[in-house]
């Protein structure tokens, strides 16, 4: 009934951004899970990026259901998932306290926007934040498969050019962060990732980024989503020989490219360690390896950083 999930306002509103296509399997249960939080003070903005099956339909029975005032369900542009993202990140009301991203094929732990508001309302007043948390990931019938991996080294710019840490379906923004990502959505090419763009741009322009080692949803994993299959020893193997054969080089040209028109909000030191990265990307190898040293860039494990400096000796940067 709408006297159990109507807003209250004592809490700040959050608002929910939900991208959608073709996810009528799983999505009434996404949508139960926001139903369920114990914030109840939240908007929803829905991207539906041209589903012809009953997205749609399961979209529309819910706006109904909890009200049409607080729930807008938009066309996407229908160019992929990450400017889907992009997309309802522009169209997110500027005045907004809180932006929660969120895939439809997750289910929400009812504390997750308590948590998330919670972590980030303990920043400094007007301190960009992005909070971004582990999952516990399940088979496609939610049966626990295990934890995401736990990152113990702090967020960091220098993190952030060679390792996304933050699923996007964890990420919540707050005002100043929305502010400093709407500003920049008009500088920016389209990133290879939503998520590692928000990690870099937020952390390049002083920001801070909040991991929480404590899981917030469950990651179901199925035939279209097996991203989350990262705990596997193939699946570590699979990122080396990516690495290797120069995927991780493609993908690192389409992030510097995608920030470099940024660049002029980052900090000095966001800026030099930028500049030393990307010199570490061509001539000699002693020259690419001093670069490389000098931007202070690594990834969360050592194996992880010595993978970086294998592909710098091969030129794979």
């Amino acid at each position: 009934m709408m006297s159990d999930t109507s807003p209250s306002s004592e809490r700040p509103e959050i608002c929910i951004l939900l991208a959608v296509y073709q996810g009528a399997p799983y999505l009434q249960t996404q949508l139960n899970s926001f139903v369920a939080q114990t914030h109840r003070n939240w908007s929803l903005i829905v991207s539906d990026d041209g589903s012809s099956d009953d997205s749609p339909a399961i979209l529309e029975r819910f706006r109904q259901a909890h009200g049409t005032h607080r729930i807008n369900l938009l066309q996407g542009p229908g160019k992929g998932f990450a400017r889907n993202f992009l997309f309802l990140l522009r169209k997110t009301p500027p005045e907004t306290a809180f932006a929660a991203l969120s895939d439809q094929d997750d289910i929400w732990f009812p504390h997750k926007l308590d948590r998330a508001v919670r972590l980030l309302s303990e920043l400094p007043p007007g301190q960009p934040g992005l909070y971004c948390a582990r999952t516990m990931i399940c088979a496609e019938n939610l049966a626990p498969i295990g934890l995401s991996q736990q990152f113990r080294h702090a967020p960091d710019f220098r993190n952030a050019l060679v390792q996304s840490i933050g699923g996007g379906n964890t990420m919540v923004l707050n005002h100043a962060a929305l502010a400093l990502v709407q500003e920049t959505l008009d500088e920016t090419t389209a990133p290879v990732a939503h998520d590692w763009w928000l990690y870099q741009i937020i952390t390049g322009c002083g920001g801070q980024v909040i991991y929480d080692p404590e899981p917030i949803l469950s990651y179901r994993q199925h035939g279209d989503n097996q991203i989350g299959a990262n705990l596997s020893l193939r699946a570590k193997l699979l990122r080396f020989l990516a690495l290797a054969q120069g995927r991780f080089q493609d993908w690192n040209e389409i992030g510097l490219e995608a920030l470099e028109k940024s660049a002029h909000r980052f900090t000095p030191q966001a800026r030099e360690t930028l500049d030393h990265y990307k010199a570490a990307r061509s001539g000699p190898i002693l020259q690419r390896l001093k670069s490389l040293k000098a931007s202070g860039a690594y990834r969360q494990s050592a194996a992880g950083t010595i993978a970086l400096y294998i592909a710098c000796l091969l030129n794979r940067i």
